[in-house]
């Protein structure tokens, strides 16, 4: 778990990257397209906590099988006091896929979450907890 923490906190967000931020139809600086293959659950609930530190909002997006990926991280921010959802979308979009003629239909999944009046708060009371128990551990 830390070692997902670490690896957020060290992430460079300025550009488009392996984490699959930003899609294909449009660039927006505080969207993560959710794979539940690439990355650990807190992987993206960590990176979505950072955006919205950055941006004030995150929007999630998933495809298929990752939609309840989505799902569970959006509730995760919620639960936890940092999050409040202010739009969920649903579509279907057409994939194109080489080994069939016809595209593919695919569920697709947009909720875009808000920071809460007290995600500072929470997020500062984490970081100061995080740095007692790390000067625990040295000591």
């Amino acid at each position: 778990m830390d070692e997902v923490t670490e690896a957020v906190n060290n992430l460079n967000i300025s550009g488009v990257g392996a984490a699959g931020v930003a899609g294909a139809e449009g660039h927006k600086k505080n969207r993560i397209q959710v794979s539940n293959t690439k990355k650990p659950l807190f992987f993206y609930v960590n990176l979505a906590k950072r955006y919205m530190q950055l941006h004030n909002e995150v929007e999630l997006s998933a495809l298929g099988m990752a939609i309840a990926t989505v799902v569970t991280v959006a509730e995760i921010l919620k639960n936890n006091g940092l999050a409040v959802a202010k739009s969920i979308m649903t579509s279907t979009v057409d994939i194109k896929d080489e080994t069939r003629t016809r595209p593919i239909q695919k569920a697709k999944i947009e909720i875009l979450l808000g920071k809460t009046e007290k995600f500072d708060e929470l997020m500062a009371a984490a970081a100061e907890e995080r740095e007692a128990n790390g000067a625990e551990e040295q000591s």
